[in-house]
């Protein structure tokens, strides 16, 4: 499994990439802008990632916008699989969690990020068997 870690947070990024390097290749990012580009470079080289957890509250571009930008460039370019998508955020209120599902992500996990649930959201996913 290929996965991308969007997050500004040090220690966020640390713990979700230290759990996701178990199941493969999982690069950082810091914010959403840099996360739009990489998805898209890593399908233009034909290496899509097969999962992004997505911090919504980040610099240069939140999450929310970058979501909707790699829905955009999915829809346009005719992908045979979307990436799947799972919100890892401090943000609770209804208004995120509405616009991060109307965005179209998979799941939406509150921080601190629970493993255990982080692990059935990427089951019932598809993405791990364990």
């Amino acid at each position: 499994m290929k996965s991308l870690v969007a997050e500004d947070d040090f220690t966020s990024r640390a713990v979700l990439k230290s759990f996701l390097t178990q199941y493969g290749e999982c690069d950082i990012v810091e914010d959403g802008r840099e996360a739009v580009n990489a998805v898209k470079e890593a399908r233009e080289k034909n290496i899509p990632y097969d999962l992004v957890c997505m911090d919504l509250g980040m610099p240069v571009m939140g999450g929310q916008e970058a979501i909707r930008e790699i829905r955009h460039q999915e829809e346009a370019g005719e992908v045979l699989r979307t990436t799947r998508i799972i919100v890892t955020t401090g943000l609770s209120d209804m208004e995120n969690i509405t616009n991060a599902l109307v965005g179209k992500c998979n799941a939406y996990l509150m921080k601190p990020i629970d493993i255990r649930r982080l692990i059935r959201e990427m089951r019932s996913l598809g993405l791990v068997e364990k």
